[in-house]
């Protein structure tokens, strides 16, 4: 089987929401217009590397959506949301601070990494090139508002990154943050991911593949205050058995439904 980050993350964060999405194939329905607006941004900022029109390509992609039935913010629309994309591109043309040598090889890069029991663990790493003519190990990322800075090396604990510094081995790791506001802004968010952090990152891999394997999928600790991660879950109607709010959160893949194996577990 191949495991991800998000897999990985998903099964720390609640194990049975683990199994409603990867086993059962209960997908959330994709209807946030800031969701969907960071993958069209990030396929521009795939067409500026190669020197192609990415503000046409930033176009093209979100035109897609623009009629789409889409979840907005109070403050964003479809032409505001383009608008902004727009300036960014700019901005980062002007600051030229970031290069890809190699994008066809070094954007979205896949990475496989082997685990025991022969799973594999695959990683899409956003690029691979410099910052200020020094390599790092890139994810964009894309907001309304600004990225915390402080403390110094705060980003180093950051767990996508620490991921995938042990995939790839490389230690230098940054978040090129695109900030979506009256006046646009990028961050360069750098860190170093130790050895060691890596190490133990892998660790925790293994040990959560292993419980994953087994089968053991109990729900989260549940409604908690002020930490309320269950109200905003996706998947919440299908603990509470509620049809209605699985109606209007989920959409199921075809397939994967045939689990008695996984209910004999969990007798």
């Amino acid at each position: 089987m191949i495991y991800s980050y998000t897999q990985i993350s998903q099964y720390l964060r609640c194990p049975r929401q683990y199994r409603y999405r990867y086993l059962e194939g209960w997908l959330e329905k994709d209807t946030r217009a800031a969701t969907v607006f960071g993958r069209c941004f990030e396929q521009a900022l795939a067409a500026y590397f190669p020197k192609e029109d990415c503000t046409v390509a930033l176009f093209k992609q979100w035109a897609a959506y623009k009629h789409a039935a889409l979840e907005y913010s109070k403050s964003d629309s479809w032409d505001k949301m383009l608008q902004q994309g727009v300036c960014l591109l700019h901005l980062f043309a002007q600051q030229n601070r970031v290069r890809i040598p190699e994008p066809s090889r070094d954007l979205q890069r896949k990475i496989i990494h082997k685990l025991p029991d022969g799973n594999e663990f695959l990683a899409v790493v956003d690029a691979l090139g410099e910052i200020d003519g020094r390599s790092h190990l890139i994810d964009w990322k894309t907001t309304t508002s600004r990225y915390t800075e402080e403390p110094e090396g705060l980003w180093s604990l950051d767990p996508q990154l620490t991921c995938y510094s042990w995939i790839t081995g490389i230690r230098p790791v940054s978040i090129v943050v695109f900030v979506r506001k009256k006046l646009p802004e990028i961050q360069y968010l750098t860190a170093s991911i130790s050895k060691e952090q890596a190490e133990e990152y892998g660790r925790m891999v293994y040990s959560t593949v292993q419980s994953i394997e087994a089968g053991l999928f109990p729900p989260h600790t549940g409604i908690r205050f002020p930490m309320n991660s269950c109200t905003t879950c996706p998947h919440l109607g299908l603990c509470l058995k509620r049809q209605p709010l699985i109606d209007s959160s989920l959409t199921r893949r075809p397939g994967a439904s045939d689990l008695d194996w996984l209910d004999q577990l969990m007798d």
